[in-house]
């Protein structure tokens, strides 16, 4: 089905969820940046799943293949376009499932659609027809250092590799990744890049920022508002790779977190929900929170609820 009638069956359906992407390589946060999202909205209404679920092969068998798991002929992307097909129309998938501890394909599950769908992993917008099925796309773009940094702290500690085992790896996947994930990051509505700052000499352990390029395939959040509340957030005006200008915003990480904090009621206030902002968003997988992800998370949950 061409994307565009994909579309047109989305528009007709009665009751379907708002559907969002996040895209990335391999631990470049995508799975931090969703927790907290569904746990913010609350699994009454919100559902999240990974396509890396639809790898074709185990661990064990990709040893002997010339590909890695990055690459497409890697994964079954037509089950997957037709079960991102199904959950935007507000039907259910039987879902394959992907042990990342074990490396094992297991037992499928059934996943129903809710109110909001989040979708992360390698390649979900590898394809123009998995693309139509989403209302939102992120690609997350970490500088490569940064990445492969918390690829081989997670894997090492996660995944039961060695150090060895996780940079040879890094190694033998980079031409897939420039091949076949680096390129999703030109279909993204949000381009999001969590590092320090180019221009400024902090110290070590300063919290990271992060830069979100805001495209005009989608609308955005007025801030005006809450721009003038202090030095967390500004907005500059840059050029996209294809050189036409494109708004970005800075939300920096090295601002006390009290003016961070503040930022954020402010935003909340915005999107109308009742209650104070959700103890979810800025969580990162050790425990320890960055304000910087936690604005990310709500100019985020703008989208979805006002998308709903």
């Amino acid at each position: 089905m061409a994307d565009k009638a994909v579309r047109m069956v989305r528009a007709g359906a009665g009751e379907r969820p708002v559907m969002l992407a996040i895209a990335g390589d391999s631990a470049a946060g995508k799975t931090t940046l969703t927790s907290g999202l569904v746990e913010a909205l609350g699994p009454e209404d919100c559902v999240s799943l990974c396509v890396d679920d639809y790898h074709r092969f185990d661990r064990a068998e990709r040893r002997g293949l010339p590909f890695t798991a990055l690459h497409p002929d890697c994964n079954y992307i037509d089950i997957m376009e037709q079960h991102l097909q199904l959950l935007a129309s507000g039907q259910p998938i039987l879902k394959p499932v992907y042990d990342h501890s074990t490396g094992e394909l297991t037992r499928p599950v059934r996943v129903e659609p809710n109110r909001f769908v989040i979708v992360e992993g390698l390649l979900p917008l590898h394809s123009k027809l998995a693309r139509a099925c989403f209302d939102v796309t992120v690609y997350l773009d970490p500088p490569e250092d940064i990445r492969r940094g918390w690829k081989l702290s997670r894997d090492t500690t996660a995944r039961g590799y060695s150090p060895a085992q996780v940079l040879a790896e890094l190694d033998r996947r980079a031409p897939e990744s420039e091949a076949f994930i680096r390129p999703q990051r030109s279909h993204a509505d949000i381009v999001v890049r969590f590092g320090p700052i180019a221009v400024r000499d902090d110290p070590p352990g300063t919290p990271l920022s992060a830069e979100l390029l805001l495209r005009p395939t989608i609308r955005h959040p007025d801030l005006g508002a809450v721009l003038g509340t202090g030095r967390t957030m500004h907005l500059k005006l840059c050029r996209d790779d294809d050189r036409r200008p494109v708004e970005t915003l800075h939300v920096h990480g090295y601002v006390p977190v009290e003016e961070s904090r503040t930022l954020q009621k402010a935003i909340w206030g915005l999107l109308n929900q009742p209650g104070d902002v959700p103890a979810s968003l800025g969580v990162l997988g050790s425990g320890q929170r960055s304000e910087p992800l936690a604005i990310t998370q709500l100019l985020l949950l703008y989208q979805l609820l006002e998308g709903s």
